[in-house]
């Protein structure tokens, strides 16, 4: 209980308070603008990391990220468009709610949920963390560098397979992330690889610079290179808190869905998306009305938005307890780790247990802040919905180029920031993911670096599974390929038959 009050107390500084309210309110108002999210907003702000306390800036970054999908619910529900790309389901049932005329109930359901869905995700790892806390600090010694390649290759198998109808293309953009980080100059043997002789090259790509082109620039062309097409218009009548108790009525969905977002949120390469599936499908299964699904069913709005809100604190989890990210946003994140000198992996519980409960007591903070400034400023953070797509994106650019350059003064960043911008503007209008590139590199780091340290203990390639958490992980990756392709298998022959 020492390292909870002492996580505590850390949070009691201006500089974090600050932080915090800058993260919870700023990633409302940008999850209620339609094209940018927290990805892009994080991108953005990674470089101005660089000058922030590592605690500062962590809570900066996931107050963003834990309160961007509040905000993106509102363009959903109220114009059919999410906010953000987890959003997408919730306009299912939230617009039909709109159309229906109940446009503050739905509103007020999804912050509920959501809100819900977020306590229980951070209250189930802070419960954790205080049970098996005194425990915790043996835990490092059952990974050693072998184990660690094995758990970020399983994280690539997740991450690949995730992507069930791009499989061969995520696989393709993944290995373009880990050539990526490849480059530069080895710095054990002193060896230049892909550099070309191009001295800006041997030290590698920075990732902050590569995050920004990717995600920032190129949804900066794409926004510019869009048509403004004006939304639908919708006037928010009557009072928002209707909804707010209307979630007792629905303890199952509720439940079952923060339920299935905390466990898809602590398995790498899986996240929101698998998890709104699953809540959205159970909670049809489960009513009374399954009929309504799809047309104002507050049960499919509540699976929806608890599920993906549960997802935030639980994704913490595998980066903290492995150093694996399970998803781009705490990849990012993990780049504050490094500038911080902070190791994420098993050895964090005991050398910064305060540190943990900081994370997660100021991610309960940023839960409740945002929920009470939604239920006052929703109808003035609605009229963000109508900022024109061209300046939103000339905006962005501008952000993102100051903030490379701020990083080392370098035009080079830049120049190779605008490269990384363009590759993604041309994937984004192949609607190809960006995800895998930036895990590519992250994962692929975690790998050359494990498995270069344990080099000197691997004379066959047995010797990579021969301790016990690496034989049940390549166990576990071995099961899920073959689960994989024997479910292939089996709906290509149910559709022949």
């Amino acid at each position: 209980m020492d390292a909870f009050y002492l996580g505590l107390s850390n949070l009691m500084n201006f500089q974090v308070i600050v932080a915090i309210l800058i993260g919870a309110v700023g990633g409302v108002v940008i999850g209620a603008v339609p094209g940018i999210g927290p990805a892009i907003a994080i991108a953005i702000l990674l470089p101005a990391t660089i000058f922030l306390d590592d605690l500062v800036s962590l809570v900066l970054l996931l107050g963003i990220y834990g309160s961007a999908m509040y905000g993106g619910a509102i363009p959903a529900i109220l114009i059919n468009t999410p906010g953000t790309p987890v959003n997408a389901l919730t306009t299912y049932d939230g617009y039909s709610m709109t159309k229906n005329g109940e446009a503050p109930r739905a509103l007020s359901l999804a912050y509920s949920s959501s809100f819900f869905g977020g306590c229980f995700s951070i209250s189930v790892a802070l419960i954790c963390l205080i049970a098996f806390g005194p425990y915790l600090k043996d835990f490092g010694a059952l990974f050693g560098q072998r184990d660690i390649f094995m758990a970020a290759a399983l994280g690539s198998v997740l991450l690949i397979l995730a992507h069930r109808q791009n499989m061969a293309i995520a696989a393709m953009l993944f290995a373009v992330g880990f050539l990526i980080t490849m480059v530069g100059r080895q710095t054990t043997k002193k060896v230049d690889r892909f550099t070309f002789d191009i001295e800006y090259l041997a030290s590698g790509f920075n990732l902050i610079v590569v995050i920004v082109g990717i995600f920032a620039l190129s949804q900066a062309l794409n926004l510019m290179n869009g048509k403004d097409n004006d939304p639908p218009e919708a006037k928010l009548i009557g009072g928002l808190f209707r909804g707010l108790a209307e979630l007792k009525n629905y303890p199952a969905v509720a439940f079952i869905s923060a339920s299935f977002g905390t466990v898809m949120g602590i398995i790498p390469g899986v996240g929101e998306f698998v998890a709104q599936f699953f809540s959205y499908s159970t909670a049809r299964s489960l009513s009374k009305t399954p009929t309504q699904f799809g047309y104002g069913a507050p049960e499919g709005l509540i699976a929806c938005e608890t599920s993906n809100n549960a997802v935030p604190a639980a994704a913490m989890i595998p980066l903290l307890a492995i150093g694996v990210p399970g998803e781009a946003l705490t990849a990012m994140m993990m780049v504050v780790f490094f500038d911080a000198g902070i190791k994420p992996g098993p050895d964090i519980f005991d050398t910064a247990p305060d540190f943990l409960f900081s994370l997660f007591i100021a991610l309960l903070f940023v839960n409740i802040l945002v929920v009470i400034t939604l239920l006052f400023t929703s109808r003035f953070i609605a009229t963000i919905i109508y900022i024109p797509n061209k300046f939103l994106g000339a905006f962005v650019m501008i952000l993102a180029f100051v903030g490379v350059f701020s990083i080392r003064n370098n035009f080079m960043d830049c120049a190779f920031a605008a490269g990384f911008g363009f590759l993604g503007y041309i994937l984004r209008r192949l609607n190809w993911p960006l995800v895998p590139i930036v895990l590519g590199m992250v994962l692929g780091q975690i790998m050359i670096e494990k498995l270069t340290a344990g080099a000197g203990k691997i004379k066959y390639w047995a010797d990579l599974v021969n301790r016990p958490v690496s034989g049940f992980l390549s166990l576990t990756i071995f099961l899920v390929i073959f689960g994989t392709l024997i479910s292939y298998i089996y709906n290509n022959y149910k559709k022949r038959n």
